[in-house]
């Protein structure tokens, strides 16, 4: 009972899991009590967690595995989570927007290439009908501009129409999920444990994607970089500062569309050199942009456009990537992200720090297909009361 309780829990908001175990399972729970049960378990999930990270640390943890796989990927980004303040009555006191850290580790099954396998960039990054939902989804940078400012372009040749062919098979082998409301220095022990733990360290080719948050890499720096995990940079997060640089230079909505084509081509065949110089020659064109300046201003966004692919020139390089097999999309991450976001994001969701730490840490155990609810579920539990301190006490 008390893993139903705490799966339902950790999958939806304590209210509607009480609904569901009684409707599904037949088990009446109050939303409270679902709440003191997930949270209490992800607690010790928490300890076990934060256990193999301090054996991480003295050079101790066992692996898991004993083969390395040919090909590894770690990725990380971060969400969002409303959390209120601790030691206070029942209420939202002094509620603040947090961000909690997610992390994936990937085992893919990917082939090397001596050309590139993808020449052409995928055709919904060339749609000028879809292209704008994909930018807003990915980053919502596109948000930053007027929405007249967005090319709407119409192509006079006819759509084509999609071919249904069968399932694309998946090169994702083994995904496994760490997450956590601490710090970045503390998150990268986390991150390079569980690659630990999974052997990614030892695979035969290695990638770290993510965007480009500078604390990501300084996690890459400090834990992976000396063990030969290639950075990569996020198209997807790329292309989003394409198309917003591109229709912040001006011009008609073609004109637009025509400049965020060239520049996504350039950035999707590796031409890293011509692209920077484009977007820092559009940058000076528009002028520097004044300190009190909004950031939906052009200049401000053209600016920062150009200061993105420069600090990211080195992990731009998309064509060898692809050739050596390694993934040049955080998709994976940002799938995961959702279905945490989908579990504690939210206006009238409010956390406390030690609550909102454990039910992610339940969320992560299940989104991870490594059988690593089994073996947390096998560990031996402290023993808990049944029921409060003098409830069965004899009435005076």
């Amino acid at each position: 009972m008390v893993r139903k309780v705490v799966r339902h829990g950790g999958k939806d908001a304590f209210k509607e899991a009480s609904e569901d175990l009684k409707e599904d399972v037949g088990i009446e729970i109050s939303a409270k009590q679902v709440q003191r049960i997930t949270e209490r378990v992800g607690k010790e999930w928490v300890e076990a967690r934060d256990e193999a990270v301090e054996l991480f640390k003295q050079g101790k943890l066992p692996r898991l595995y004993t083969q390395a796989p040919e090909v590894g990927a770690v990725m990380m980004d971060g969400g969002r989570v409303l959390l209120r303040a601790e030691d206070q009555p029942q209420g939202a006191h002094a509620p603040e927007w947090k961000e909690p850290k997610y992390g994936c580790c990937l085992t893919l099954n990917t082939k090397e290439s001596k050309t590139d396998p993808q020449p052409e960039p995928p055709a919904k990054f060339l749609d000028p009908a879809r292209l704008p939902k994909l930018v807003k989804e990915v980053k919502s940078r596109a948000a930053k501009l007027n929405d007249a400012a967005a090319p709407k372009v119409t192509t006079s040749a006819p759509r084509r129409k999609k071919k249904r062919l069968g399932r694309k098979e998946s090169a994702l082998v083994l995904r496994t999920v760490v997450a956590s409301m601490c710090g970045a220095e503390e998150f990268g022990y986390i991150l390079a444990t569980e690659a630990y733990l999974r052997n990614l360290d030892l695979a035969k080719r290695k990638a770290y994607v993510c965007d480009g948050l500078p604390c990501n890499w300084t996690i890459w720096d400090e834990h992976f970089r000396k063990l030969g995990f290639v950075p990569i940079l996020d198209f997807l997060h790329l292309l989003t500062y394409l198309y917003s640089a591109a229709c912040a230079a001006g011009g008609n909505a073609k004109q637009q569309w025509a400049r965020y084509e060239v520049w996504l081509r350039w950035a999707w065949a590796g031409e890293r050199e011509k692209l920077w110089a484009a977007l820092q020659a559009a940058a000076a064109k528009a002028g520097t942009p004044l300190q009190d300046v909004l950031e939906q201003d052009p200049r401000c966004i053209l600016a920062e456009a150009a200061r993105y692919v420069e600090n990211n020139l080195e992990r731009i390089n998309y064509p060898r990537y692809r050739k050596l097999g390694r993934p040049c999309s955080s998709a994976p991450i940002e799938s995961v992200v959702k279905q945490f976001n989908r579990r504690v994001k939210g206006t009238e969701k409010f956390w406390l720090k030690s609550g909102v730490e454990a039910v992610l840490q339940v969320r992560a155990a299940y989104l991870s297909n490594d059988g690593r609810v089994e073996r947390l579920w096998s560990r031996p539990r402290p023993h808990y009361r049944s029921v409060g301190l003098n409830r069965l006490a004899l009435a005076a």
